[in-house]
């Protein structure tokens, strides 16, 4: 390592490293995002990257344009600018039946020479949005969309955080210039997986995965994209500087030699027999697909055929879709119904006037939550559009307002459970609303057992899934408390269940009475109540009595000015700390009004007077004071997680589920909250990660560690105190040193505990 005019400068070895490393990396997502067939595991792969992230981070000059570490977006754009494609990108044409197929086939034989039967390429079509992205040399200069054909949009920032995408060819002999064309589509995992995580922060979802595709590659901020589950599947080429192979399948497996990803599904076919055979065989697949398709592609095999039989101004002679049978259609909600489900998430969905769509009678489509019903308006009577895809319950995807009826009526949340009763909650700013009947409610029955029985709550050893099922359906288990009811008789005549599996868990059943309050609290399966959260009610409240009693007021307070917000107090708050001798003149209400600061309204200045009689009070004041928020009395207890928990205490069902519980010999013996006080804990405020193979179970010594008041928690931080390596500590390790988080070994965690 050497300075130059203040700029470290890495080594040679530093320089071969971060090539060898960007080269290893590229290999590892080709494998992961194109391939799936990964070589070595995530945490192995996070510590190449964070390797490669350090070298470039200490050595900027190492920093290249086709280093993985540049997928994470660049700054935001102030808009698209445009790209006139080299070569048009026309379309497709469809055929809509086997007959319009056979008659396309008979055109392409009778305009090519020799008679033979033609040979196809066949591919999936995939629902995305076409792209047109351009190499240099090996290097990726320029992505752009479809566009109108002729021109498309730069979205070259964007299309550089798909990782299916390489930043450089690999292999050798690529072109000097090479286009290649294809889909950018997300897969129906990640669509799925996008959705729930934009519902849950009460987020617009996404209609289907291809708007979800398009929208997040027409970010106007990379960095958004580069959180999109975005892949990249390649169909053809544009502009290229050699001349390619003789066939589409030939030249595409040429492709996927220098990284290109292209559809596994691939197939040479012959004739219009081949064609109508892919087809069917796609098309009874096409619901187990990790993607969604609307159809499939045929493409005469020959370059110099293609050549031959050229394109008119819209669509390519040689080549056709063969669309699969829509799969929207309109129809009428005639009810909405409410379902409930394992886990207490009480869902809308309409009840349909029958429907075909996609080949299958359509009844019933889900309306996710009542925020996706008030965003679609949806009433009862609507003309609506719905969508099916795969074997996902069909969703309402629009409502036809022009069609709506005078006498539609509009949807409501139910107050109670439509199957136990309880109340339906819906936490403020959650999109969820679910029935706080969690011990009790029959939709949640065999969720609620399994998650009791669990290893990291009860811990009955032997009381599996497929065991819980039996147990609830032949009507031997209703709540948690029948397990403790539960016979070696009744458990032997069951399947698979014979006389010594029935002892041993009778035996598990008998040691799990013997438990830790916290482990009981989060055994209850209070919505959003984790292990960690459990810890910190059980060192709060003194026993189950206590904790049922609790309001939100006993987790959450709220402080400060109503109306005022934090960026309004940051601002007051900056001007008075740079102005301290400035006295006030006149009222408080308008000398603050009059000070013109960002956000603080007239109204707001006026709340600002009515909470504190004089400048002198508001300035001595603390910064949490001046604008409302909520004091958290309970580590990692906030308003949403103080409603659920007081939703849940407040039902009479609940309450008497866990007095049969306690009748049936549950029991703790943790020290009382009021004698546990932050001095007399050794660990009180600490934050400690545990890793590795150590002589005894983690879950034994993270209770130790929770009783001698320590957060044990599972992501080192610079916020980590302590890291417990074992044996075979790995990246968590690893991480730890970079950030001087302090190493114990079990000796050293002994010591610690013993400390007195």
């Amino acid at each position: 390592m050497v300075e130059n005019s203040g700029a470290l400068i890495g080594s040679d070895a530093d320089r071969e490293r971060a090539a060898w490393l960007r080269t290893e990396i590229a290999r590892h997502n080709y494998r992961y995002y194109v391939l799936d067939d990964p070589e070595i595991p995530d945490a192995e792969y996070d510590c190449l990257f964070s390797e490669l992230q350090a070298l470039e981070t200490r050595y900027p000059e190492l920093m290249t344009p086709d280093s993985p570490t540049q997928r994470v977006g660049a700054e935001p754009l102030s808009a698209f600018a445009q790209v006139r494609h080299r070569l048009p990108m026309i379309s497709l044409a469809n055929a809509m039946s086997d007959e319009e197929l056979i008659e396309f086939d008979r055109r392409v034989a009778a305009a090519l020479p020799g008679g033979d039967p033609v040979i196809y390429t066949a591919e999936p079509k995939l629902d995305g949005l076409a792209m047109s992205i351009r190499y240099e040399e090996g290097l990726l200069v320029q992505a752009a969309t479809r566009g109108d054909g002729s021109t498309g949009e730069d979205v070259t920032a964007n299309v550089r955080t798909v990782k299916s995408v390489p930043l450089r060819l690999v292999g050798e002999a690529w072109p000097a210039v090479l286009e290649v064309r294809g889909e950018v589509y997300m897969s129906r995992e990640g669509f799925e997986r996008l959705n729930k995580d934009a519902a849950e922060r009460g987020e617009r979802v996404f209609a289907n995965p291809r708007n979800a595709a398009a929208g997040s590659l027409r970010q106007l901020d990379p960095r958004v994209t580069a959180t999109r589950p975005l892949r990249f599947c390649c169909y053809g080429w544009g502009e290229i500087s050699t001349d390619p192979d003789e066939s589409q399948y030939a030249m595409l497996q040429r492709l996927a030699g220098w990284g290109i990803p292209i559809s596994r599904e691939l197939r040479p076919v012959e004739g219009p027999d081949g064609c109508r055979a892919y087809f069917e065989d796609l098309g009874r697949r096409r619901d187990t697909l990790p993607y969604e398709i609307d159809g499939v592609v045929f493409k005469v095999d020959r370059i110099a055929d293609q050549a031959r039989l050229g394109a008119t101004a819209r669509h390519p002679k040689w080549a056709i879709a063969r669309k699969f049978p829509a799969q929207e259609a309109l129809t009428v909600v005639e009810s909405v119904e409410f379902q409930v489900g394992r886990t207490g998430a009480v869902t809308p969905v309409a009840r349909l006037r029958p429907v075909q769509v996609g080949g299958v009678t359509v009844a019933n489509a889900t309306l996710h939550n009542m925020d996706e019903v008030t965003r679609k308006d949806v009433r009862v009577g609507d003309t609506v559009v719905i969508r099916r895809a795969g074997d996902v319950i069909p969703e309402v995807v629009s409502v036809l307002v022009e069609r709506r009826p005078a006498d539609a009526v509009p949807v409501e949340m139910p107050v109670h459970c439509p199957v136990c009763g309880s109340d339906v909650l819906r936490p403020p700013g959650e999109v969820v609303a679910r029935c706080t009947g969690g011990l009790y409610c029959p939709a949640q029955r065999k969720q609620a057992i399994r998650h009791f029985a669990s290893r990291r709550a009860m811990d009955i050893e032997g009381l599996g899934e497929k065991l819980v099922e039996q147990l609830v359906d032949s009507g031997l288990v209703r709540e948690p408390a029948d397990l403790y009811r539960l016979t070696a008789e009744q458990l032997a005549g069951l399947d698979r269940m014979g006389e010594r599996s029935a002892a041993n868990l009778i035996e598990a059943l008998e040691r799990s009475k013997s438990t830790r309050f916290a482990r009981f609290i989060f055994a209850l399966g209070i919505p959003d109540v984790g292990e960690t959260t459990a810890q910190a009610l059980a060192a709060r409240f003194g026993g189950i009595a206590e904790l049922e009693c609790a309001r939100e007021s006993d987790f959450v307070r709220e402080r400060g000015v109503k109306g005022v917000g934090q960026e309004t107090a940051t601002a007051l708050h900056r001007f008075l700390v740079e102005h301290p001798q400035i006295e006030s003149q006149g009222d408080l209400a308008d000398w603050l009004a009059g000070l013109k600061l960002p956000g603080l309204t007239a109204a707001r200045a006026q709340a600002l007077a009515g909470r504190f009689e004089d400048l002198a009070a508001l300035r001595g004041a603390e910064f949490e004071d001046l604008y409302l928020n909520s004091a958290r009395l309970v580590e990692g207890v906030g308003p949403v997680v103080a409603a659920e928990i007081a939703g849940f205490f407040a039902q009479a069902h609940n309450r008497e589920a866990i007095e049969r519980l306690l009748a049936a010999g549950i029991h703790w013996s943790d020290v009382p909250a009021p004698a546990r006080t932050a001095e007399a804990l050794p660990l009180a405020g600490k934050t400690i990660v545990i890793t590795g193979t150590l002589s005894r179970p983690r879950e034994e010594i993270a209770a130790r560690l929770q009783d001698a008041g320590a957060k044990v928690t599972n992501n080192v931080s610079k916020k980590t105190d302590y890291l417990i390596a074992g044996e075979a500590a790995g990246s968590k390790l690893e991480k730890a040193q970079s950030l001087g988080v302090a190493i114990l070994d079990e000796a050293m965690l002994t010591a610690l505990l013993d400390r007195p």
